[in-house]
């Protein structure tokens, strides 16, 4: 735990560093309005990596600091020496999604591209990476100008591909724990629906795993007048969606938490003929590994029982995509919390509700190790999300994460991302 003679000293140093955020403001709006504009998609982040390297070397001291690309992927690593202390891995992740942006802003994203399907796609940063992204790099910079304030290794991440599931793991894969300093700690922050110039911080368990799967099942295709000629996959998919609503209401504890989502069913060609197969595919969501194993298990039998009786041929079941929870350590939140209370104010610190979704960031700290903490801050205007808080409607009038019409505010959304990425770093490595 943090003692008060620290967060003191702390303190004092973070102010040191934050005094620049006046002058950088109007440069660190423009950069987010710019990665607004210009999103790309998961492993594409081609053009956003060579701006985060340019941002970067154009920081005071940025022609010397170790900048390392192209690990797993189009990332960004900066390693900032500045003597002995703690290191610290900072990260934010970079890449946008394939939905068309309807947020009336004048630096709407109008980008389209071609995905690796080969299909043409809107892009839009829907999940606010573009905050992400522009929130660390202004963190950065004010850390430069203020290297009298701190002592350690800062190691900034710019990690693609987390909304595909696999940035983390791929620069995992491709040596990121041999190219890196091991990190004494892991911070990152995400941009969610909540008022503007609040956190949400909480220990333990705050995203869930994810496993996601697919099926296959095996019929026999038929004229669609003579059903009783084939085995109709169709009928059975359909059967199969339904039974397996009950593994989590009938066969896993209501002590456990469990999600599981069939979100794609292909089968088919033609109104009047019966196919051979049906795919399905599908996520399942838990805080548990063994609750996971378990739901996965009866996933399987279930399906392989569906398709014993129609008398159908052996189906396929396979998983991939696996995320783990996102839990964060105890004595590394209890840290970020108060760094966050001394900056923000005790009444701008919120519990982070757990939630279903799931995060690729603890893969990062994983493959070291290391204890990380894994914090929210919010996009919306405060007074209208308090009015909205208050009858209860802020789910109706506020878009989520993944909306079209997600836009988080401008200000106080960066300002807050900045002072909370700069207080929980400066927890470790402040100075007074």
């Amino acid at each position: 735990m943090t003692s008060p003679t620290s967060l003191t000293s702390s303190t004092d140093a973070t102010a040191r560093v934050l005094a620049h955020l006046d002058d950088a403001r109007p440069w660190l709006e423009d950069l987010y309005r710019h990665l607004h504009a210009h999103p790309e998609l998961s492993m594409a982040e081609h053009a956003t990596a060579q701006r985060i390297v340019e941002e970067v070397r154009g920081m005071p001291g940025g022609e010397d600091l170790e900048v390392l690309t192209g690990i797993g992927g189009p990332s960004v690593c900066v390693v900032v020496r500045n003597g002995e202390g703690p290191t610290v891995l900072l990260r934010a992740d970079t890449d946008g999604l394939p939905v068309e942006e309807d947020t009336g802003l004048d630096y709407a994203s109008r980008v389209r591209t071609t995905n690796a399907a080969g299909e043409s796609v809107p892009v839009m940063h829907a999940c606010g990476h573009d905050t992400h992204v522009a929130t660390l790099l202004a963190a950065l910079r004010l850390l430069l100008l203020e290297r009298g304030a701190w002592a350690g290794t800062l190691v900034g991440v710019f990690q693609p591909a987390e909304e595909q599931f696999n940035g983390a793991e791929a620069m995992v894969a491709d040596g990121l724990v041999q190219r890196l300093p091991r990190p004494d700690v892991a911070l990152g922050q995400h941009v969610l629906t909540g008022a503007a110039g609040t956190v949400m911080v909480s220990p333990g368990p705050i995203m869930a795993s994810c496993d996601d799967f697919r099926i296959v099942l095996h019929g026999k295709g038929a004229h669609g007048s003579s059903p009783d000629r084939g085995i109709d996959p169709v009928v059975m998919a359909a059967s199969l969606v339904m039974r397996l609503q009950t593994v989590v209401s009938r066969q896993i504890s209501p002590q456990a938490t469990a999600v599981v989502t069939i979100g794609r069913l292909q089968a088919g060609t033609k109104t009047n003929i019966i196919p051979d197969h049906a795919v399905l595919e599908g996520t399942l969501r838990t805080y548990d590994d063994e609750v996971a194993a378990d739901c996965l298990r009866i996933i399987e039998r279930t399906v392989r029982s569906e398709a014993e009786a129609w008398g159908a041929p052996e189906p396929e079941f396979e998983t991939f995509d696996h995320l783990p929870v996102t839990d964060n350590t105890p004595e590394a939140t209890a840290r970020v919390r108060a760094a966050l209370a001394a900056e923000l104010g005790e009444e701008q610190v919120r519990e982070f509700e757990p939630e279903m979704g799931s995060e690729d960031f603890s893969e990062l700290p994983n493959a070291w190790g290391v204890p990380y903490c894994y914090w929210g801050f919010g996009a919306f205007d405060a007074e209208a999300w308090s009015r909205a808080e208050a009858a209860g409607t802020e789910g109706q009038d506020f878009p989520s994460n993944h909306s079209p019409r997600f836009a988080p505010v401008l200000q106080p959304t960066l300002d807050t991302g900045v002072r909370a990425m700069v207080a929980a770093a400066m927890s470790w490595v402040g100075r007074g």
